[in-house]
């Protein structure tokens, strides 16, 4: 099997995956305490080997995750919920004080002298797997455990397994939802290091999940559990073609090589479709079409971005249910014919379908959608903007100069973060017509330099009259 390990690191990561737990046990034919359900189709068991470990007993699975925390309130309260007798008590590991929201406490201090723990039970449960196939992260950018240690995580997972996939779920802070002043720094500190070492790294947004629950789900006073509700689905769907047998099926690796055309654009847009409120889901017809529209449409985004302010570099659309190959593809097709403007032409085929026959729990068929468009880079335009307000005045600098942090690391990692966004941009300006005025000049230039008998000049044939007379005439002339 190709396994998958998970770590939840964080108050955010945590509620976000156990919302995922809750959710793959669901399609699994799981109960809460990991034991599979009576008369449960065999399909959904078959590759329960990529997110479970089978007990000696054989009667019971138990995710391959592990969660993470500096403080023990929120592992508390993981503990204590519906699902406490799921998770395997080892994998609980958690700290007595708080990063107390700043990046430096949970990457250099705090978090510091509790990874080695954590890697000890990272490197235990990749140890007991045939084929391991990475590792997933879920966690929030503007906290301090889950930006600060997450990333700490990455970067020595990476270090020991610098040949495994690295995904990263990470909740990146938006100002209109904000819990922290320092956010901006936690963030960029972060992107900084998930620019390096992150393999892909799904963006989800809090300003952009808020906006789904009031605007589409018709939820007036949206509570984190739908917050988690709306994430942990799409995660779901992201992994589906990892979980079941397909018609078209691709696994992380593939993933990334289909969607990443240069190793530091790994940011992705994600979407979830069908998104509809309680009260008219009775009123709604499913198809592939109608998926497709709200797939791609701008408010159904779960990052704060509009992909009509850039283009589409690469597409992967991920269906379920009993949904035709053929009609998938020939929709995908239509939606580049008829919206080419947003897709770079310099990537032909960049449209990537897979086709899961498994449909979601509460589903005839559903849509992930996973773009990684040049439009992310308002994200980080946004983030960029609050960090300089801050650090141009110095303040708040001295909670992470405290803790050992010199000021060249703000300086180093907001001018990683703006690199990103010129690349961005470079390649959203990119146009095929340039690309071959170019290549022309190149092809000329090499034609002359070939041209050693004088039969060629610039790739087309020399008249008899048009021979240099300095020049040595060949026989034929």
């Amino acid at each position: 099997m190709r396994e998958i390990i998970h770590i939840s690191t964080g108050q955010c990561g945590n509620q976000i995956g156990a919302a995922f737990w809750e959710t793959i046990c669901g399609e699994h034919g799981l109960d809460l305490n990991g034991n599979i359900l009576p008369n449960v189709d065999p399909i959904m068991t078959s590759k329960l080997n990529v997110y479970f470990n089978e007990t000696s007993s054989g009667s019971k699975w138990v995710p391959r995750s592990i969660n993470v925390d500096l403080e023990p309130g929120t592992i508390d309260a993981v503990r204590n919920s519906k699902m406490s007798g799921l998770f395997r008590p080892d994998n609980f590991i958690y700290g007595q004080s708080s990063a107390g929201n700043v990046w430096a406490k949970g990457h250099y201090t705090e978090g510091a002298e509790l990874v080695d723990s954590v890697m000890d039970v990272i490197r235990r449960e990749a140890e007991s797997c045939d084929r391991l196939q990475g590792f997933q992260i879920s966690h929030s950018l503007g906290g301090g455990t889950g930006s600060g240690m997450g990333t700490l995580l990455i970067s020595k997972i990476k270090e020991e397994f610098p040949d495994r996939m690295m995904a990263t779920f990470s909740v990146i802070p938006s100002p209109k939802n904000s819990d922290t002043v320092v956010e901006p720094y936690n963030a960029t500190l972060s992107m900084h290091q998930l620019i390096e070492y992150a393999s892909e790294t799904f963006c989800i947004d809090n300003e952009a999940l808020y906006n789904i629950c009031q605007r589409t789900l018709k939820l007036t006073q949206p509570s984190y559990n739908d917050l988690n509700q709306l994430v942990s689905s799409v995660m779901s769907g992201v992994t589906t073609s990892l979980r079941y047998p397909g018609q078209l099926n691709s696994d992380l690796r593939k993933l990334a090589v289909n969607l990443v055309p240069f190793p530091r654009l790994h940011f992705f847009m994600i979407g979830y479709a069908p998104l509809t409120a309680m009260n008219a889901q009775s009123f709604r017809s499913l198809s592939v079409p109608e998926l497709t529209q709200q797939m791609f449409d701008s408010k159904n985004m779960m990052a704060a971005a509009d992909p009509r302010n850039g283009r589409y570099l690469t597409v992967a659309a991920l269906f379920r249910g009993n949904v035709s190959v053929k009609e998938v593809e020939d929709e995908m097709y239509k939606v580049q014919l008829r919206n080419s403007d947003y897709f770079v032409e310099w990537i032909p085929n960049n449209v990537q379908t897979s086709v899961c026959s498994v449909p979601p729990k509460n589903s005839d068929i559903s849509a992930t959608f996973i773009g990684n468009s040049t439009s992310i880079k308002e994200l980080f335009q946004r983030i960029d903007k609050q960090f300089v307000a801050m650090f141009r005045k110095k303040a708040f600098l001295h909670w992470y100069t405290s803790e050992g942090m010199d000021e060249m690391e703000f300086t180093e990692a907001e001018s990683n973060m703006n690199d990103l966004i010129q690349e961005y941009e470079q390649y959203q300006e990119w146009r095929v017509d340039e690309d071959d005025e170019d290549m022309d000049a190149v092809e000329q230039h090499d034609y002359n330099n070939n041209d050693i008998n004088g039969d060629y000049n610039g790739g087309e044939a020399v008249e008899a009259g048009d021979v240099d007379a300095d020049k040595p005439v060949p026989e034929e002339f």
